[in-house]
């Protein structure tokens, strides 16, 4: 995939191209880690079609100026994108955050999308108002949050010690960035919750069987309220199906966009 710098407002977007294909082109909107396109995912969606992935404002190469501080912003942003990149009737892929930027925008611009997958999104408030529907990982040892992102912990782990100083500044501006964008209220917008019956686009919701951010109780939530979803479970994974278990990601992906 090529990345090239594209300016959308004031912010300048690191945006990863794999170029033309013969299906829908898929928009893929990355999780909390940023996005990495040496991952065995990537390839695998592009075998179909073309893949636009950005780097959120603060992720990645991407700026993050002063104004911008929530997912509506970036949703707003990613419209603008799609127009440069010409991507209307594209198809939509969100994991984790990238899931709440996917819905936000389907809200907005519910006929720019020909079919929708969100993987273990965030973004609404489903529970009572004294209780996180998302655990806090900012409020708990690296150790625990790492048990609740992967089923694997241990084969996931990354050695930092042995990261180049650009990957580990990265990382640590991503966890830097992931706190102004969902620190209040946590991990949700209380208005998107009464937006999601505008989203027109098939919608496949994804979730690893093991994920400890986002439960099967929350996803079966948040499918109800579009009018068109369904939801499916992956085996042998947590809250980053498309890293823990590329293949099988993968495979769901293309199978709802080529249904």
């Amino acid at each position: 995939m090529r990345a090239t710098a594209v300016k959308v407002a004031d912010v300048e977007l690191e945006v990863f191209d794999s170029g033309s294909g013969t299906g829908a082109p898929i928009l893929f909107l990355h999780g909390m880690l940023g996005f990495d396109r040496r991952q065995p995912f990537v390839s695998l969606l592009a075998e179909n079609g073309r893949v636009v992935a950005p780097s959120h404002p603060g992720f990645g190469a991407s700026s993050l100026p002063d104004w911008l501080d929530s997912m509506d912003d970036i949703a707003h942003l990613y419209l603008e994108l799609m127009d440069r990149q010409k991507l209307d009737g594209a198809d939509l892929v969100g994991c984790s955050i990238g899931g709440w930027i996917a819905a936000e925008m389907a809200t907005k611009a519910p006929e720019r999308f020909r079919r929708l997958v969100l993987a273990a999104p965030v973004g609404i408030k489903v529970g009572p108002a004294d209780k996180l529907d998302i655990p806090d990982i900012f409020a708990m040892p690296d150790a625990d949050v790492q048990k609740l992102l992967y089923r694997e912990p241990a084969r996931m782990a990354r050695d930092t010690s042995k990261m180049p100083e650009a990957e580990l500044a990265a990382l640590f501006r991503a966890r830097e960035t992931l706190a102004l964008l969902v620190w209040e209220p946590w991990m949700h917008n209380p208005k998107l919750k009464r937006r999601l019956h505008r989203i027109a686009a098939p919608t496949l919701f994804l979730r690893g069987v093991s994920d400890g951010l986002v439960s099967q109780a929350y996803l079966d939530a948040y499918a109800r309220l579009l009018p068109d979803a369904h939801t499916l479970t992956i085996e042998g994974a947590g809250h980053m199906p498309e890293l823990e278990q590329p293949g099988s990601f993968a495979s769901a992906v293309n199978k709802f966009l080529g249904a």
